[in-house]
C-alpha cells in the first residue's frame, strides 16, 4: 500500500510539473513587446486593412479612403476607431475635372497609448481633392504637418512632440477598441465655388420689387401733395 502511494505521489508530482512547465511557457508564449507608432491603413471592402506599401509609394485612387491610427501594437495591428465612410467625409464636396478626391481618416488614439506627458486630440475626417498622382504621404501633408525621421511616420499634426516607433516591453493590447466619431473638418485643396443658397437667391430676386414699391410711394407723395395744392388755390379764388 505504501508502495502504491509513493507512486501514486510521483505521478501526480510528474503531472504538477509538466502542467507547471507548459503554463510558463504559455505565459512566456503570450508575452508580447511591441511598439508605440503610426500605423497606415486602407478601407478596403467595408473594413481597414494595413497597407502593404509607404505612404510614399502608395497612390490612393480618385473615391477612396486612407487612414492613420496612433497606438501601441504589435502582431495584430490598431487599425482606425472610425469607419472609412467616404460619402461622410467627402459626399458635400464637388468632385472636379483632373483631380480626386480621398478621404482621410486620422486618429490620434487613446490615452493610454498616448506617450507619458502628451494627450490625443479628437479623430478627424478630411476631404482631401489632389492631382491624380499624390501618394498616401502627399494626401496627409496636405492636411497636416507631418514630422518625418528616417523614413518614418512620426507625427501628425504636432501629436506625438517626440519619439518615433518606441519600443514598448509587455504591450497590452485591448481585443477591440470602443468605435468614435469622427470630426469632420473643411475640405482641402478644392476650388470649387458653392452654391448659392436660396435666401441670398430670394433677396436678389426681391430687389427689383423694393425699388418698385419706393417708386410706387413716392409718386403717392408727389400725387397728394398736388391734390392739396390744387385745393387751396380753388379756396383762394
Amino acid at each position: 500500500m505504501t508502495a502504491y502511494r509513493r507512486t501514486v505521489r510521483l505521478v501526480l508530482s510528474l503531472l504538477a510539473g509538466l502542467l507547471l512547465a507548459g503554463t510558463v511557457a504559455t505565459s512566456t508564449a503570450q508575452a508580447e513587446d511591441g511598439y508605440r507608432f503610426w500605423g497606415y491603413y486602407q478601407w478596403t471592402n467595408g473594413q481597414w486593412a494595413f497597407s502593404q506599401k509607404g505612404a510614399d509609394a502608395f497612390v490612393p485612387a480618385d473615391g477612396t479612403v486612407e487612414g492613420w491610427r496612433y497606438a501601441v501594437g504589435g502582431a495584430k495591428p490598431r487599425v482606425p476607431r472610425a469607419a472609412g465612410d467616404f460619402e461622410a467625409i467627402c459626399g458635400k464636396t464637388p468632385a472636379e475635372t483632373g483631380k480626386k478626391r480621398v478621404a482621410l481618416v486620422v486618429d490620434p488614439g487613446t490615452p493610454e497609448d498616448a506617450v507619458s506627458g502628451e494627450t490625443p486630440g479628437p479623430a478627424t475626417g478630411t476631404c482631401v481633392v489632389t492631382a491624380p498622382t499624390a501618394t498616401g504621404a502627399q494626401v496627409l501633408a496636405a492636411v497636416a504637418p507631418v514630422r518625418i525621421e528616417k523614413g518614418l511616420t512620426c507625427g501628425i499634426a504636432g501629436y506625438p512632440s517626440k519619439g518615433c516607433g518606441d519600443p514598448v516591453k509587455d504591450i497590452k493590447v485591448p481585443a477591440t477598441d470602443a468605435p468614435v466619431t469622427l470630426q469632420i473638418g473643411q475640405a482641402v485643396g478644392s476650388t470649387a465655388t458653392p452654391p448659392a443658397s436660396s435666401s441670398s437667391s430670394s433677396d436678389e430676386g426681391g430687389a427689383p420689387w423694393t425699388g418698385i414699391v419706393i417708386a410706387a410711394v413716392v409718386v403717392l407723395v408727389l400725387a397728394g401733395g398736388g391734390l392739396v395744392l390744387s385745393r387751396r388755390r380753388s379756396a383762394a379764388k
